[in-house]
């Protein structure tokens, strides 16, 4: 979400329930890409696995930093609760589509040898977009106040518009950051398979993506005049 506050006091700094929560959430992620793999020795794999952890945790540890209370407030019930409708369909999907099924296909892909080996060059071309993209989400999401798990705008938290950092450049860099990587992902584990989830989860980050910039042009005071100076939602040029 594009939207940047001050009142950092409003949630608590994340307790170690919040962070057991996020452990839980990306430790998963490697350990299903290892177990549908059947191959603890898949350097791709091992490879992956703390770039993920490093992304997911490492953002966020980033993110709390900057905005003690954000780890908590993303965890928030409540806020999804209010969030619209169409996004309490579209935020789990999304949280789910851009990491789970990926692994998933990609480790089965690696057990059954369904897609040829591809070039060194295309692994570790896989691998900087994967990087880049995490990257670029960290950054997003430590710029960020209230980027939130679901679409919601705090009028009562003094919600501002966010034009600072990479939100300079796209409008989303958020969700942006987690699109490269699909396809990343693609090259860096070898799994032309792997291509049907990527792009499917690349559809609802668009879908997602248009309706959230429709809500904060209707909603968030700014927000119409930041779409003015920043054009493109996610990628420079294209959208």
């Amino acid at each position: 979400m594009s939207a940047n506050g001050s009142k950092d006091d409003e949630y608590q700094a994340a307790s170690s329930r919040n962070w057991i929560v996020l452990g839980a959430v990306y430790l998963l992620i490697p350990l299903l890409l290892f177990v549908c793999a059947g191959d603890i020795g898949w350097w791709q794999a091992w490879l992956f696995s703390p770039m993920i952890m490093a992304a997911g945790i490492g953002g966020r540890f980033w993110a709390e930093r900057r905005h003690p209370g954000l780890t908590a407030a993303r965890q928030d019930a409540g806020n999804f609760r209010n969030a619209k409708a169409w996004d309490k369909v579209l935020a789990p999907l999304m949280a789910v589509s851009v990491a789970y099924p990926l692994v998933i296909v990609a480790g089965l892909d690696h057990r059954f040898g369904w897609s040829p080996d591809f070039p060194l060059w295309l692994n570790a071309v896989g691998f900087v977009m994967i990087a880049f993209g995490y990257a670029f989400a960290s950054w997003a999401l430590a710029e960020n106040r209230f980027f939130f798990t679901a679409t919601i705008v705090r009028a009562d938290l003094g919600h501002v518009v966010c034009d600072t950092g990479p939100y300079r450049i796209v409008r989303h860099p958020g969700y942006a950051g987690n699109i490269l990587p699909l396809f990343g992902i693609v090259l860096a584990l070898d799994s032309v398979w792997t291509l049907i989830p990527a792009a499917a989860a690349s559809i609802i980050a668009v879908v997602r993506t248009a309706l959230e910039d429709r809500t904060l042009k209707q909603e968030l005071p700014g927000y119409q005049d930041y779409a003015r100076r920043v054009r493109y939602r996610l990628f420079p040029g294209l959208y």
